[in-house]
């Protein structure tokens, strides 16, 4: 039986490179908004640009998804 898409994922999208990652679950928005800094925090570090953050409850089926995989 699958769980509802009741967790709470911080969805940051990098305009450089192109990704979509997930991060959590968490059980609580609060939980989500607390931990998502560091997660921009290392992006930024490794030099990702365009960083947009998205507090979202979901179910999301891949963690990282890249538009320049595989060209």
């Amino acid at each position: 039986m699958e769980k509802a898409a009741t967790d709470w994922w911080a969805e940051i999208t990098t305009m450089s490179p192109r990704c979509i990652y997930y991060f959590g679950p968490f059980e609580t928005i609060d939980e989500a908004k607390a931990a998502y800094p560091g997660y921009v925090k290392d992006l930024d570090g490794e030099g990702a640009k365009g960083i947009i953050v998205v507090i979202q409850r979901c179910q999301p089926k891949e963690l990282t998804i890249c538009e320049d995989e595989g060209i």
